[in-house]
């Protein structure tokens, strides 16, 4: 199980594994779940501190993903005395460094096949370049003349 897919109990008293982004709680379970009332959340979504997906009919369903938002939005607003706006930018500075920690492991993965290349490995006339926004990239190298 990797770390973004969980196991979730019904009711029922049945188990299924669920993604972490999956939009499962209505607002009033999600409420519960964080601890909080639902207008809290309704508020919250107005800011865009916790927007959770829509269904057709336009009611909102919170992922696991959501609800742990939401109790960190209130932890940083009641125990540690922020205020709305600077939980928003906590969370959005929050996010670019995971963005961007995710583009240093590409990075650092492209450099990895590029020293695997250097030392004679696979073929040296192409040098693997990371991509940042969807399909993979390769750049020709030409050979150079001696």
């Amino acid at each position: 199980m990797d770390e973004r897919t969980r196991f979730v109990v019904a009711m029922s008293g049945s188990a299924r594994r669920v993604r972490d982004d999956e939009p499962l709680y209505v607002i009033s379970v999600a409420a519960e779940m964080a601890g909080m009332h639902p207008q809290t959340l309704r508020q919250y979504d107005r800011l865009g501190l916790v927007s959770p997906r829509r269904t057709g009919g336009g009611g909102r369903r919170y992922s696991l993903r959501d609800v742990e938002r939401l109790r960190e939005v209130q932890r940083l607003s009641q125990e540690e005395g922020v205020n709305l706006v600077g939980v928003k930018r906590i969370l959005q500075l929050e996010a670019e460094v995971e963005t961007l920690r995710a583009q240093l492991e590409l990075v650092a993965e492209a450099q990895r096949q590029s020293e695997y290349l250097a030392q004679g490995q696979g073929r040296p006339d192409y040098l693997p370049v990371p991509s940042f926004g969807g399909g993979a990239l390769a750049i020709y190298r030409t050979r150079r003349s001696r």
